[in-house]
């Protein structure tokens, strides 16, 4: 199926080309609105949330109340007229969406109530499930995630090449791969060869895997993160009706975080709205940073190429940064080869500038950091409020030693996530098999975890349960059926059961609890997050419902890592850059701002990763709201080059004095 999306994308179905609307007049003369948009909104914002018909595009600038114009434009086309249930919310989180349209709610009625919002893969979830059998489909697919995924293609790989070469691609990287080739819509040789090519030589290997993968997710109705926006892609292309009721049905379509689409998901914004061309794509050209996960930076800057008669409007006035930060990020930003020209202000005045920190080394570098924090919190600064930001992860090494030494606690996002924890796997690979007895992963899964059954006895079982409606021990080989006589008991009585949700959970869970103690050494602390997974399940009354939830907006952490954070609520952050944007902080530190680290050495021959580069820079700086302090050590050695780095970042290059103040602390 993933070649599909490649050949056929010069021959697609044509559509009905819709018909521009003259746009409506922004007076609000003669309506009598419960909103006083002139009054809550900046002159920008309600241009932009004034617009009905047409296309636009929003160039918001960081901190300029994005998410406040968007609340306000549904809650204005309401007011308008606009049946609620005929707009479409498409945000990259379901929490973003979930806070936008409470914010609407509380902004107009609860009207807002029945706007359709959430991720674009939830979004696609909903209408593959409605129209599944016209692609083919069962309608109790299993959603995988990636974790699953890459346990398909090792078995695929293991399958097809049991003797690799040397050097030949991880599994995860084979997945990295077919991603990218589905996200860009570009064949899987091409992506070898512009990405990956330290891998050409088994290229062959790697696309014969990817085709056998997509059969076999066909043949065991599993998806992907990638399959729901690939198929919804292919129901409104090979289905002119479906389209043309999709469309007709979200009249009006705003696109949250648009410089963060891939083209696939452009492409879907363009079906979507191909009756009306009544899309608000809202972003920022300057904070796309995500290619590494298949974004596309040219969907924002060619969105007036992809729909006609667009408007653009950009919001600049910023309610988050000082003057001065701003001053910097301004400058910054001024040096990206392509953009959309902005320039943020904000009221908040301030005579504290952005310093740049020349440290010695690491050590000096951490040294720095620790007392500059105790300092921000005898000025009454909550150490809550304050961040470190680092490149990469392993960046912050040296510092987090010396926080610790110090006793000022500390958190650094990253850590285990509650999805990817094996045993809550394993309780989700039990329910999935409820679900849909063809999920062979998931039967693999819950096999092995029985005593005395290995991996041949799995391939012996698996051909003859797979598919079971009614598991039947009677089927299996006489000498191993005992083993597996508990599982399958549990299993057909929640399949036949009329169990609410959370029954079902609850009795899976218990099943599930002496295998819990026999496996774990930390078992009790395991325990916690099988009761948070129970109270996940009391807020959901189907079983499918709250699988593809869990797949596709995983909790982040485990109740371990909760409990830890509830005892330090108080306590500094520790990010990357990525991990980072869309938050703030009073106080911002940028570590390790070296050149050859930050822009890292390897986007120094590709113009377009030194412009990713420099927009990471710029998100970054746009993180603070009153102190901003980039550090730099002088004496770093690089093993991956063997060199000593000791310059400053490149991006801050000739930047006056009167803009980003230089502190040496070398001496």
């Amino acid at each position: 199926m993933a070649d599909k999306i490649i050949t056929t994308k010069e021959n697609k179905p044509a559509h009905k080309k819709y018909v521009l609307k003259k746009r409506e007049s922004n007076n609000q003369e003669g309506h009598n609105y419960k909103v006083n948009y002139e009054k809550d909104l900046n002159e920008a914002q309600l241009k932009a949330v004034k617009v009905k018909d047409g296309a636009v595009l929003v160039i918001a600038g960081a901190g300029t109340g994005k998410t406040k114009t968007l609340t306000y434009r549904v809650a204005r086309l309401i007011e308008d007229g606009v049946r609620p249930d005929n707009i479409l919310l498409l945000t990259f989180t379901k929490k973003a969406a979930a806070e936008m349209l409470n914010r609407a709610t509380a902004v107009l009625d609860d009207r807002c109530e029945n706007v359709a919002g959430g991720t674009f893969h939830s979004f696609a979830n909903l209408i593959l499930r409605k129209y599944s059998k016209i692609l083919g489909l069962k309608n109790n697919f299993t959603i995988m995630d990636s974790a699953d995924a890459e346990d398909v293609i090792n078995h695929i790989t293991g399958k097809l090449f049991p003797k690799k070469e040397k050097r030949f691609p991880k599994k995860s990287t084979i997945l990295e791969i077919y991603s990218k080739s589905v996200n860009k819509e570009t064949p899987t040789q091409k992506i070898i060869e512009s990405e990956f090519s330290q891998f050409e030589h088994c290229a062959e290997q790697i696309i014969e895997i990817h085709k056998a993968y997509v059969n076999y997710k066909r043949e065991n109705s599993l998806f992907d993160y990638d399959d729901l926006l690939l198929y919804l892609k292919f129901l409104m292309e090979d289905h002119e009706n479906i389209r043309k009721k999709l469309s007709n049905q979200y009249k009006y379509i705003l696109v949250d975080e648009y410089q963060d689409t891939n083209t696939l998901q452009a492409d879907i914004v363009k079906l979507l709205a191909s009756e009306h061309n009544n899309v608000m794509a809202v972003g920022d050209d300057a904070q796309s940073i995500y290619s590494f996960r298949g974004a596309n930076y040219r969907n924002i800057m060619d969105f007036p190429k992809l729909f006609d008669n667009v408007e653009i409007i950009k919001l600049e006035q910023n309610y988050r940064s000082t003057q001065p930060i701003l001053e910097l990020t301004n400058k910054i930003i001024d040096s990206a080869k392509e953009k959309y020209s902005k320039t943020l202000f904000s009221d908040k005045t301030s005579d504290i500038k952005p310093a740049l920190i020349c440290a010695k080394d690491s050590q000096m570098e951490a040294d720095f950091i620790c007392q500059r924090v105790l300092e921000l919190l005898d000025e009454d600064v909550e150490l809550s409020d304050i961040c470190v930001l680092a490149r990469n992860s392993r960046m912050s090494f040296n510092l987090e030693i010396e926080l610790s030494k110090r006793g000022i606690p500390f958190q650094k996002f990253g850590g285990p996530k509650f999805m990817e924890t094996a045993h809550i796997k394993d309780i989700v690979a039990h329910l999935r098999v409820i679900l849909n007895p063809d999920d062979e992963v998931s039967l693999s899964r819950i096999l092995l975890l029985l005593k005395g059954v290995g991996s041949q006895t799995v391939n012996t079982v698996i051909p003859i349960i797979k598919g079971m409606n009614e598991f039947d021990v009677k089927l299996l080989p006489s000498k191993k059926s005992e083993n597996f006589k508990p599982l399958f008991d549990v299993l057909q009585k929640e399949k036949l059961s009329n169990h609410k949700l959370e029954k079902i959970v609850e009795n899976i869970v218990e099943y599930y609890r002496p295998i819990l103690k026999e496996k774990y050494d930390d078992y009790s602390k395991r325990e916690k997050d099988l009761e948070h997974f129970i109270y996940l399940s009391t807020q959901y009354t189907k079983l499918d419902s709250f699988l593809s939830d869990l797949a596709l907006e995983p909790p982040d952490r485990s109740v371990e890592g909760m409990y830890k954070n509830n005892i330090k609520d108080d306590c500094l952050t520790i990010s990357t850059i990525h991990s980072a944007k869309g938050l703030e902080w009073d106080s911002v530190f940028i570590i390790g701002a070296v050149d050859g680290r930050f822009p890292s050495a390897y986007s120094f021959n590709s113009p377009e990763e030194m412009d990713e580069e420099l927009r990471l820079m710029y998100v970054a700086t746009t993180r603070a709201k009153n102190n901003l302090y980039i550090t730099y050590p002088v004496n770093m050695y690089d093993y991956s080059m063997d060199m000593v780095l000791t310059k400053p970042s490149r991006f801050l290059d000739n930047i006056d004095d009167d803009i980003l103040e230089i502190w040496d602390i070398t001496f």
